[in-house]
């Protein structure tokens, strides 16, 4: 099996001049120069990555990546492994929050079973089947995948990335479910930053101090039985899961085909982070939703030159974040598209006349 192309070859480059464009219409609407602040610099980057002077996101695309962990055998989460199987059929159904925020957005949202422990039921809607094992090894004590499957939990990442692009999205988000996976998040994002794991190590579906210094514990072996390859590509296979894969997979094929990402919360962002050590060009492809309430994200998202743009105290993963900033994306398109210049609209400009 062979690793996804976007994983070996250079990707795309935005198409900068759509920037330039945008940029100088900026400057001639009705406003002060750079006063709708983040907004204008939303809808100048899209314009880029969409090469387009009208830029978009009316057609988003969401895959949420689902897969057990190992390590769950080391009493790291408050939730028990089946949960992972028992939210997949929730999504499907319509009732989990990524399911609301979707139907609110007019979004397609698709789930894609990387394997877990709990039954799945067969033919649920929207469920995409990329079943690799019944979950990861235990990071703690072995590699959590070997190589076949981290290359395939790559290649189901860059399939979704393809049907995204099939379907004419104009936004890609990934989302993520899987009992266990903030360890293997945290455990990534250690090795990646070289920090301890007391500084990365948080609460997940609900520890309490005690369950968070276990959980640190857990991952100092982890990154002690790791040594010192750091290469993207060996830390996903020796602390990665397989959704965490997918989601550096999905990105790297998203931005190869030209469609903006839209980054969710930690688990997401240490995936993304993984994607640009491998490519640093997926960097210029990367929104950042939201700041996660786990304590690590921000040490991740500082690591990518990052400015979140929201803060609301979330930690559900899923893509939740990411779905509730994307009126923002909506909101930075329409007024770039549909404001007024000063010559067209008669009002004088900053010298007093119009312009």
């Amino acid at each position: 099996m062979t690793l996804p192309a976007s994983w070996t070859n250079a990707i795309r480059q935005p198409e900068f001049h759509f920037a330039d464009r945008a940029r100088a219409r900026q400057g001639v609407l009705t406003k002060p120069p750079g006063s709708l602040g983040r907004l204008e610099e939303l809808a100048i980057a899209l314009s880029a990555q969409l090469a387009t002077e009208t830029p978009s996101v009316d057609r988003v695309h969401i895959s949420v990546f689902a897969g057990d962990h190992g390590v769950c055998s080391e009493g790291i989460s408050a939730f028990p492994q089946s949960v992972t199987a028992q939210m997949i059929a929730n999504f499907a159904r319509g009732g989990a929050a990524i399911s609301v925020l979707a139907q609110q957005l007019g979004a397609s949202l698709e789930v894609v079973n990387l394997g877990t422990i709990g039954d799945v039921p067969e033919d649920l809607p929207g469920v995409v089947d990329e079943r690799l094992a019944p979950e990861t090894g235990n990071l703690a004590t072995e590699p959590a995948m070997n190589t076949d499957q981290v290359t395939a939990a790559l290649n189901a990442g860059d399939r979704a990335a393809a049907r995204a692009a099939e379907a004419g999205a104009q936004l890609f988000i990934g989302g993520d479910m899987g009992i266990g996976n903030t360890t293997s998040a945290a455990a990534l994002a250690c090795a990646l930053l070289n920090r301890p794991p007391e500084q990365l190590a948080g609460p997940g579906t609900g520890l309490n101090d005690q369950g968070v210094s276990h959980k640190a514990k857990v991952i100092a072996r982890a990154l002690a039985r790791q040594g010192d390859n750091h290469a993207p590509l060996a830390l996903l296979r020796s602390l990665g899961g397989f959704e965490i894969a997918a989601l550096a997979g999905a990105f790297l094929g998203a931005a190869a085909r030209g469609i903006p990402v839209l980054v969710d919360g930690y688990i997401v962002s240490v995936a993304a982070l993984i994607g640009v050590r491998q490519q640093p060009a997926l960097r210029q492809w990367l929104h950042f939703s939201h700041r996660s309430a786990e304590p690590g994200h921000r040490l991740v998202v500082d690591a990518l030159n990052a400015q979140p743009l929201l803060d609301l105290g979330m930690r559900l993963g899923e893509g939740s974040g990411a779905a509730v900033a994307v009126p923002l994306l909506r909101a930075a398109c329409a007024l770039h598209n549909q404001m007024a210049s000063f010559a067209g609209a008669g009002v004088s400009g900053k010298t007093g006349e119009a312009v």
